[in-house]
């Protein structure tokens, strides 16, 4: 057997072990298995006529035929300005023969694709090659495609049979029956376009170091309703925040949403000083409740904000910069209205209209000089002398409720020693981009689409905290 030249030099390394040592069961086994993998895929570079079974097949995993895809940006930017712009654009997308796999098969590693372009493994045909005997000398002649190649309407791409393995496998169960019931839970709407989440307080979004659970995992492993694509963020919200997230269900329509969250963002930076209040096409709601109270009722807070390092780069702040400092920043925009002020405290809304990290925190601390309840990051003077508000719970205190995950969502209002972040998105107006995807009439013309609005109830101690401030 002649071995890929790729792997010859590691074998060889490795053909005289020491027999005492007890890791080198381990080495031939890890060597077994990389050859296994390589071997199966260098089956796939035979020409295709010495790729036949006994029943004639060739040894191809066939994608579906290309068809023409949304141009995100294009759509998304008609979607915010109701298709006021005049000039006429082509709402598809050329695409190329590595995002088409990665969209048809998202469960197949990435490395593992650009690797079988890399080899030249991949195939192209046309729509009208079949799986029939008929059709076998058509097959024989499909051409090698590149990674970067644009493909035609009615384009097939051929795969090597051993990436079908990885298509079949199913995603690892992250979760039991209780985990998953919880998680079904937390849905607040779905169609087959997004998916909506009231973001529980204390679950972080993505997963990172010491992250052990995360919520996209999660999605992925219990939201995906039999989508064979799982669930995708599109954006993000901070650990310790909750309230509406919203997901997509589909590649195509995770980019268009990707595409109106990033051009109402890039929209109302470049026209800070003319903020349209009634463009609601897409407008989120928080409800915060903040320590001392605004000197006006409502107003418009435009603070760029800008980052820097701490602990020898092991840290960073959100800080709010001034246009004369020499150092790099982004326009943050919030409008902000008070809903109820008692107690030393207030509730207010804000309406991010730029979405920058840790935006509202640092507005409400900084600018509006009222930190939010909890936010010992940007908060952390007037939690020093924190004094818990007494309140008497006789009538509201019931047996407590054991979460997955070990959540918690009673423990932390501000009749407690220490309260927990008092954010939450309440309310979310979103395009009905299920609707646009799959109506042609709205090609040129997006002035007839219909918004979403989402509301998500507050989690248990922001409940609390709001019933002591009404009290």
């Amino acid at each position: 057997m002649v071995l890929p030249p790729l792997f010859r030099p590691s074998v060889i390394l490795r053909t005289s072990p020491s027999y005492t040592d007890p890791s080198s069961e381990i080495l031939y086994f890890s060597i077994f298995h990389v050859l296994k993998s390589t071997l199966a895929l260098s089956n796939a570079s035979e020409p295709v006529s010495q790729q036949k079974n006994e029943k004639g097949s060739n040894r191809w995993f066939t994608l579906p035929p290309y068809t023409a895809t949304v141009n995100a940006s294009i759509l998304g930017n008609r979607i915010l300005n109701r298709g006021a712009q005049a000039e006429v654009e082509t709402s598809t997308a050329a695409i190329t023969a590595l995002k088409w796999v990665i969209h048809c098969c998202p469960e197949l590693p990435r490395s593992l694709v650009q690797k079988l372009f890399r080899l030249r493994k991949v195939r192209r045909g046309s729509s009208m090659i079949e799986n029939s005997e008929y059709n076998l000398e058509a097959r024989d002649q499909l051409k090698r495609v590149a990674a970067k190649d644009i493909l035609n309407v009615g384009d097939q791409i051929f795969l090597p049979i051993s990436a079908q393995v990885f298509s079949t496998e199913k995603t690892r169960d992250y979760c039991n029956k209780d985990e998953e019931t919880f998680m079904h839970s937390l849905v607040l709407y779905k169609d087959p376009a997004i998916l909506v989440i009231n973001k529980p307080p204390g679950l972080p979004v993505q997963g990172g170091i010491g992250v052990k659970r995360s919520l996209d995992e999660l999605a992925a492993s219990c939201l995906s309703y039999g989508y064979s694509e799982p669930p995708r963020l599109v954006h993000r919200l901070d650990r310790d925040s909750s309230g509406i997230l919203i997901m997509g269900r589909t590649s195509t329509s995770t980019s268009l949403l990707h595409s109106v969250f990033r051009e109402k963002t890039f929209d109302a930076s470049k026209h800070a000083n003319h903020v349209d209040s009634e463009k609601k096409i897409l407008l989120k709601r928080y409800w915060a409740l903040v320590i001392g109270s605004p000197r006006r009722s409502k107003g418009l807070i435009t603070a760029p904000l800008g980052k820097i390092v701490l602990d020898d780069g092991r840290s960073e702040r959100i800080m709010v910069i001034d246009n004369a400092e020499p150092m790099p920043f982004q326009q943050a925009i919030t409008r902000y209205k008070v809903i109820k002020s008692h107690h030393g405290y207030t509730w207010l809304e804000l309406c991010p209209l730029t979405g920058r990290k840790h935006q509202l925190r640092v507005h409400c601390a900084e600018v509006l000089g009222t930190p939010i309840v909890g936010d010992y990051k940007y908060g952390w003077q007037a939690h020093k002398n924190w004094k818990p508000f007494h309140y008497n719970f006789h009538k509201n205190q019931g047996k407590k409720q054991f979460l997955p995950f070990g959540l918690d969502f009673e423990s932390g209002s501000i009749a407690e020693t220490n309260p927990r972040l008092h954010l939450h998105c309440k309310q979310l107006t979103l395009p009905d981009v299920s609707f646009a995807l799959h109506n042609d009439s709205l090609d040129q013309d997006c002035s007839r689409l219909e918004c979403l609005e989402l509301d998500a109830p507050l989690p248990s101690y922001m409940q609390k905290s709001w019933d002591i401030i009404n009290s």
